[in-house]
């Protein structure tokens, strides 16, 4: 029996939270923006910056973010895998989103290396240098951050924000595009050009995100890739 195409639509627009919710959850971001801001300019000054304190706080951070958007949901009646999409039932579907996950990776990354030429931005990214962890310690606690960054931001922008969003517009695109401007405002801490590469490519998991109906696909890159990123730039940075 074929669904009714008013309920469809009610469906793929429906919230997850309230308003309210919602408003607050983009305050606490753009407190956090604000604040990651200011400490990325004294930690660039800084002739040894304090990048362990800087990693356990944005670790806990966005994880008590990621329990506000959960609650929220919940409060509101919502189960959570509507912003998570459904389990994984069988290996194969690991598998089939981890090969969606690596050829989106590849994709991304020529995109991203020909915007990031159009924009002029340092491929070396010599003004993040400070941010690049040191020996062990400072790598495990890189990875794990990494991690929390694919769990957490996924769930908060993809599947969080960007539904709220589409369902305050009732439009997919917009929905995707003031999720991936949030994104990318939420690391203002790395400057206009990399704020507008990072819009962009949150965008892409935006698409990626909404083509799957999960945002598992985009957890196992956005981790990847943080990880890859920060380690490989720890190793070439002399």
């Amino acid at each position: 029996m074929d669904s009714d195409p008013a309920q469809v639509t009610s469906d793929r627009y429906s919230r997850v939270a309230g308003s309210i919710h919602t408003i607050l959850t983009l305050v606490i971001l753009g407190g956090w923006a604000f604040w990651g801001k200011m400490t990325a300019d004294r930690m660039r000054e800084a002739a040894n910056p304090h990048r362990v304190r800087l990693y356990v706080i944005t670790l806990v951070f966005e994880w008590l973010v990621f329990v506000f958007v959960v609650a929220g949901v919940r409060r509101s009646g919502v189960s959570v895998l509507v912003i998570l999409g459904d389990r994984w039932r069988s290996f194969r579907q690991v598998m089939r989103d981890i090969g969606i996950g690596v050829a989106f990776w590849l994709v991304s990354t020529g995109l991203l290396f020909i915007f990031s030429r159009l924009l002029r931005i340092d491929p070396q990214g010599r003004n993040m240098q400070f941010i690049l962890p040191h020996g062990g310690v400072e790598i495990a606690l890189w990875l794990a951050l990494s991690i929390t960054a694919g769990i957490c931001e996924e769930t908060i922008f993809r599947g969080y924000l960007q539904r709220q969003f589409m369902a305050f517009s009732h439009n997919v695109p917009v929905g995707i595009l003031l999720s991936a401007v949030t994104f990318g405002a939420a690391h203002a801490y790395q400057g206009f050009r990399m704020v507008t590469l990072i819009s962009l490519y949150g965008a892409m998991f935006g698409i990626l995100a909404h083509w799957r109906g999960t945002v598992r696909p985009g957890m196992i890159v956005h981790a990847w890739q943080d990880s890859l990123g920060g380690i490989m730039g720890a190793l070439t940075r002399h």
